[in-house]
């Protein structure tokens, strides 16, 4: 594959021909670069520790791909949207928040679930229901379109192609009834009767796979998104902890349910423990040998000792 550029000559001469205009094949170096990446050191026989064994050297470097932890569902019903997520939020191995909220609010009919990086999925949503609510302020109040949010959410993933870390679940209800779209990182998106995103979707898709149907009731989706969420949390190391909820009806009604359901909850098992009443130390346990109080030079700190100075905003 070449390049669309203009010839060395040309290039050199005053009266140099520019470029012609067309498609980028920046690509192409950087897919030379990795597969230079790639047999370097593994001695151009393959990919992976068999190959780098049969060179005689170490493994070939590879960029890894993304690992998102997290399980996050949505399905319409007969009168709206349910839509559901687990509460971990990881830092690699490691959890770095157990009752993480991924159901995020962008407008009064309309939630979205998000999966990947805590930050990209808080800022995104944000942003996108700050421009829903000044669309709806500038068209007279009218209720903001499904299509609109998904459509706003596209553009902006689309334009940082994939390098904002932003897998979304958006669901919602307007005069044209329930919607549940998928939305990818880089902008691609679905509409879907039910869609699971994370790295639990498998686990959760098999369960919406077997229980879904349509006209089903509000809460027989309700108890089906609890199950699927369940199924990532039990079987998927980057979800767990607790279980959200969000029902959106088309009489304009919505309920956030947090906590919904707490297979995890060590409160009970706590409790159920005994401690032996002598691992309490009462006062007195330990002698005191001495006791001494120095009352501070200048009678302390005083608001003539504090510097004022005024806030930038």
């Amino acid at each position: 594959m070449s390049e669309l550029t203009g010839s060395p000559g040309a290039a050199a001469s005053d009266d140099a021909i520019p470029a012609p205009s067309g498609f980028s094949f920046e690509n192409v170096h950087r897919n030379a670069m990795i597969d230079q990446m790639n047999n370097s050191s593994a001695g151009g026989v393959g990919v992976g520790a068999s190959a780098a064994a049969a060179a005689g050297s170490s493994p070939g470097y590879l960029p890894m791909a993304t690992k998102t932890g997290t399980t996050i569902v949505g399905l319409v019903y007969k009168d709206g949207v349910v839509l559901g997520a687990d509460t971990r939020a990881t830092g690699g191995s490691e959890v770095a928040d157990k009752n993480c909220e991924k159901i995020h609010y962008l407008a009064p009919n309309i939630y979205c679930c998000g999966a990947g990086t805590a930050a990209d999925t808080e800022k995104t949503t944000e942003i996108i229901s700050s421009q829903l609510e000044l669309l709806r302020m500038n068209m007279g109040g009218v209720q903001s379109r499904v299509v609109t949010a998904c459509t706003m959410l596209k553009r902006m993933l689309f334009r940082y192609q994939g390098h904002i870390s932003a897998a979304l679940v958006l669901g919602g209800v307007d005069a044209t009834g329930p919607h549940v779209f998928q939305i990818y990182p880089h902008g691609s998106t679905g509409k879907l009767p039910y869609t699971t995103m994370g790295s639990g979707s498998l686990a959760a898709m098999s369960v919406f796979e077997t229980g879904w149907t349509e006209g089903m009731s509000e809460a027989e989706g309700v108890e089906l998104v609890k199950r699927a969420i369940l199924a990532g949390v039990f079987n998927d190391l980057g979800s767990g902890s607790n279980v959200d909820t969000c029902v959106i009806r088309t009489d304009g009604t919505t309920t956030l349910n947090r906590g919904a359901v707490t297979p995890n909850d060590v409160k009970p098992l706590r409790d159920s423990i005994r401690r032996s009443d002598m691992l309490n130390m009462r006062p007195g346990t330990t002698a005191v040998l001495k006791s001494e109080f120095s009352a501070a030079k200048r009678g302390g700190v005083t608001l003539a000792d504090v510097t004022v100075t005024e806030m930038e905003t």
